[in-house]
């Protein structure tokens, strides 16, 4: 299972990369092994301000639709639009290519309420 030590993660099975004030989100290697064949990644949210745990889009797989929740606060400044053509980017190269939105801050003290590597190991038994 991969779970880069350099990213942060939600319960959510969501991964959250920093570079300065831009938040870049997928989902992880965890999640898309359980959710399957990727078929479809609708983002709605492009260039609204959300607050953390809000919906910003839904994966559908195969055999289910998941809701995406933010995992901290700000507008959505970018959505990986390769994912419409090519939504199996998500089971491939989840850390990667796979990537769904990016995400300008509104509050940065958010990014330590979220999980490390270790603690999201934990999370999923691994």
């Amino acid at each position: 299972m991969n779970i880069p030590s350099e990213l942060k993660y939600t319960k959510d099975h969501e991964w959250v990369k920093i570079d300065g004030d831009i938040a870049t989100v997928g989902i992880t290697d965890f999640a898309q092994g359980e959710l399957g064949d990727i078929v479809y990644v609708e983002v709605e949210t492009l260039d609204e301000t959300l607050d953390k745990d809000e919906v910003f889009g839904t994966v559908e797989a195969v055999k289910t639709v998941s809701d995406l929740f933010l995992p901290l606060s700000g507008e959505i400044i970018e959505f990986n639009e390769s994912l419409e053509d090519e939504p199996e980017k998500v089971n491939t190269d989840p850390y990667g290519d796979g990537w769904m939105i990016k995400i300008k801050l509104s509050d940065a003290t958010q990014v330590e309420e979220l999980m490390s590597d270790v603690d999201y190991k934990e999370l999923i038994g691994g």
